[in-house]
């Protein structure tokens, strides 16, 4: 098969159901949003992440793959094919205990902080505010275009990048730079 298929020369793109819309079309914008999340997951982890953030990334980079094939998916028909490519509550509630778990080895928050860091940790500030952009870009498609849990999890996700960021610099020993 070859990495070139010649069908989006136009400036068309096919979705889930077959349907051609142009590639500027929000839904594509959408998942061209998460697309670059999970890329930048990739850039953190290749910085060089502790263990445990690292599979934290490998996992959300995976969610991210099926959060962009819901959003691909205007008639959501795709959840009873693809079973990966479902996204559930729980998928929320592990980032939330994942978010919980990280915090108590955290100073508390008191004040806003400037991104930075470690590479990695910079790699994951970067990540959030990609994953913040994402989230709009899929408010954008409306309110019904995808199921509200869509919507739920890259809110989450936004909250635990940010998490690992000041656990990845905290354990390096980098201060933050407060606002």
């Amino acid at each position: 098969m070859k990495i070139y298929t010649k069908t989006g020369d136009a400036g068309e793109t096919s979705l889930f159901d077959g349907t051609r819309v142009s590639k500027t079309d929000l839904r594509v914008t959408a998942y061209g949003e998460v697309d670059e999340l999970q890329a930048c997951l990739g850039v953190a982890r290749a910085a060089g992440l502790p263990p445990d953030l690292d599979e934290m990334c490998v996992t959300m980079q995976r969610e991210l793959f099926a959060v962009g094939a819901r959003l691909a998916d205007p008639s959501q028909r795709i959840a009873a094919r693809v079973e990966k490519a479902v996204v559930t509550e729980q998928h929320v509630t592990q980032l939330e205990a994942w978010i919980d778990r990280l915090d108590l080895e955290l100073p508390p928050l008191r004040h806003f902080i400037l991104s930075g860091g470690t590479p990695a940790g910079a790699a994951l500030h970067l990540a959030r505010a990609v994953c913040r952009r994402a989230e709009r870009a899929v408010l954008h498609i409306g309110a019904n275009a995808v199921e509200p849990i869509v919507l739920v999890y890259i809110n989450r996700v936004s909250d635990l990048l940010f998490t690992m960021a000041r656990a990845a610099n905290h354990r390096a020993g980098m201060s933050e730079t407060e606002w």
